[in-house]
């Protein structure tokens, strides 16, 4: 059984025994649950459980961090009055290979302003994205390649 499912499990067993099914208390149950599984994480196994779930809050800090950056710098290219863009289309070479993975870093390319996810090729190696300004495309590709794309290896493998 995987350790998030005993983690829930747990969690819901708090609040049937307290008798609250509030939101607030079955997120108390579930980090009651996870502090309690990080105390047996050695006898259980669930080391690599801690370890997933920090890199996936990093993965969403690190998305946060990316759409205010991207946003401010987006709000800031609209309200000059000439508004040096060129925008295009450019292709990216995925190295994340699950559709999953390929999903999210779409829709994490897609969430942040000035780019836009558009198709993925059919053998699922490329992932066409249009920008906003792409005048310095392998900054762009860079980008991915150390920010997402990195992040979403590093929290899923």
């Amino acid at each position: 059984m995987s350790t998030f499912l005993v983690n829930l499990i747990l969690a819901l067993l708090w609040t049937a025994v307290t008798g609250s099914f509030s939101f607030a208390n079955m997120v108390f149950g579930f980090l009651l649950a996870a502090f309690i599984i990080y105390l047996v994480r050695e006898q259980t196994g669930a080391r690599s459980y801690f370890v997933h779930a920090s890199r996936i809050l990093g993965l969403v800090i690190l998305f946060i961090k990316e759409l205010v950056k991207s946003a401010s710098k987006v709000a800031l290219t609209v309200l000059k009055p000439n508004m040096e863009l060129k925008p295009g289309f450019i292709s990216y070479e995925l190295k994340v290979t699950s559709d999953m993975e390929i999903t999210l870093l779409a829709n994490l390319i897609t969430l942040t302003p000035g780019t836009l996810s558009v198709d993925v090729s059919e053998d699922r190696k490329l992932l066409f994205i249009h920008a906003l300004d792409c005048s310095d495309p392998a900054a762009i590709r860079a980008d991915i390649e150390n920010g997402f794309e990195r992040a979403i290896l590093e929290a899923f493998r």
